[in-house]
């Protein structure tokens, strides 16, 4: 129970890698506090089984102004008092030939992989820069942690928007890393490799490209969400404390083949 009366946020909640996240941390006695455009009623029922708390928030991340994403972080706290972690996981991937890549795909996935979760990280850092560390126990840090991507390191194939974005999360991680180190504020990114989500299902249909994937992971399968979830947990933890600007790769040994 080392999340104990801590809250977490968690983006993307409800399936997938979010759902496993807001589990994981319930299952540590969080009070998770999940968003999400579709039905979190599942998520919330798992959470509570797992023995934490879950609080549903409807929100198009893929939407969101920096007013908006304030006013998201502004009404969890009017509901906790505090936030302890924010993972953001929310994140979309639409493909076609980089040739004919549409404008409007362009914007989406920009604006739901990167601009989102960057004005989020800063409506919650400026409510622990403004009040928020001195209402929390003595020597606590708040924890960031960005889902990134194996394409915040290699190019990929019909995914030009998504890798763009990818990279650029891995980017803003480092870099507000930089400047909030000192604040006691820890920012983290995880980098999933092939994880066999709802994403992932185009992927795992084609038997030849199915084939090729888990030839080249060293471990031999596909990852599953539980395993990003872990990873999560450990980056939120006091264990990772000293760890800042990161970016882990959770991929079964992908990269280092």
């Amino acid at each position: 129970m080392r999340f104990k009366n801590q809250v977490v946020v968690v983006t993307g909640a409800s399936r997938g890698l979010g759902q496993a996240i807001a589990v994981a941390f319930a299952r540590e006695g969080a009070n998770v506090a999940g968003l999400a455009r579709s039905d979190l009623a599942e998520t919330g029922a798992k959470a509570k089984a797992a023995g934490g708390e879950f609080i549903a928030v409807k929100a198009d991340l893929g939407q969101a102004t920096q007013t908006e994403a304030a006013g998201l972080i502004a009404a969890i706290l009017k509901q906790t008092g505090r936030i302890d972690t924010l993972v953001n996981n929310a994140g979309i991937i639409l493909r076609a030939p980089a040739v004919d890549f549409p404008e409007a795909d362009w914007n989406e996935v920009l604006r739901t992989n990167l601009s989102t979760p960057f004005f989020l990280c800063q409506a919650v850092a400026k409510w622990w820069l403004t009040g928020g560390r001195e209402q929390s126990p003595a020597g606590a840090r708040l924890k960031i942690v960005n889902i990134a991507s194996l394409l915040s390191f290699q190019g990929g194939i019909l995914v030009p928007a998504y890798t763009a974005s990818k990279h650029g999360l891995a980017g803003i991680t480092k870099a507000l890393a930089n400047e909030w180190a000192k604040e006691r504020i820890n920012v983290n990114a995880i980098a999933p490799g092939y994880i066999a989500t709802e994403n992932t299902q185009a992927l795992r249909e084609d038997t030849r490209r199915n084939q090729a994937i888990v030839e080249r992971i060293p471990e031999g399968r596909w990852g599953k969400p539980e395993d990003i979830a872990g990873a999560c947990v450990f980056l939120a933890s006091r264990d990772a404390d000293y760890l800042n600007g990161s970016v882990l790769s959770v991929d079964g040994g992908w990269l280092g083949r």
